[in-house]
């Protein structure tokens, strides 16, 4: 999902407080002029990256009860599952 493709409901959960940059907005992915999540995309086709994407989800639900942090994980899986949704619709 692009920056301006976000809904209202979307830009509301980005910009209210309760917002977990941890899951959202990890600043260790966001260096240089694209972030790493849009470089793997572009390097891979709707299928591969929709792969990609449900690994992740698997990846994150796996650990979140060995890691300390479940609620987050538990985001994060949910993060890559919205966005493979969004791709799935887009390439559809």
């Amino acid at each position: 999902m692009k920056l301006n493709d976000a809904s209202p409901q979307e830009w509301d959960a980005a910009t209210s407080p309760k917002n977990n940059s941890a899951v959202n907005n990890p600043a260790h992915y966001n260096t240089g002029d694209i972030e790493c999540i849009d470089a793997i995309e572009s390097s891979m086709s709707p299928e591969q990256f929709q792969s990609y994407l449900k690994g992740n989800c698997i990846k994150y639900l796996w650990r979140m009860s060995y890691k300390g942090k479940k609620l987050e994980d538990t985001l994060k899986a949910k993060w890559y599952l919205s966005r493979m949704i969004e791709n799935i619709k887009a390439n559809t």
